[in-house]
């Protein structure tokens, strides 16, 4: 019997998140089995950014999202070609 790929459960806090003229796309999931929550956000390009960290829900997800956007700006998440660590 082969292992069965587990379903990725999608927040409803994912969404098309534009400001200050950029628009990215937020996404917030979790692995049906697992009870923390990752964030992934990508710019209309393509590229994306994902945390390290999980987190123990959704809210505290788009949370860190909101608190990223104030402290560094959505121009964060516009692809330059270099990697932008994120503080922890």
């Amino acid at each position: 019997m082969e292992d069965r790929i587990p379903n990725l459960v999608t927040s409803g806090l994912s969404r098309p998140a534009p400001r200050d003229g950029v628009t990215v796309e937020l996404a917030i999931y979790r692995l049906e089995y697992q009870t923390e929550w990752s964030l992934e956000v990508a710019n209309a390009t393509g590229p994306s950014i994902v945390w390290e960290d999980v987190f123990p829900t959704d809210d505290a997800n788009y949370e860190e999202f909101l608190r990223t956007v104030d402290e560094e700006g959505m121009t964060a998440f516009q692809d330059s070609g270099k990697v932008i660590p994120f503080r922890r």
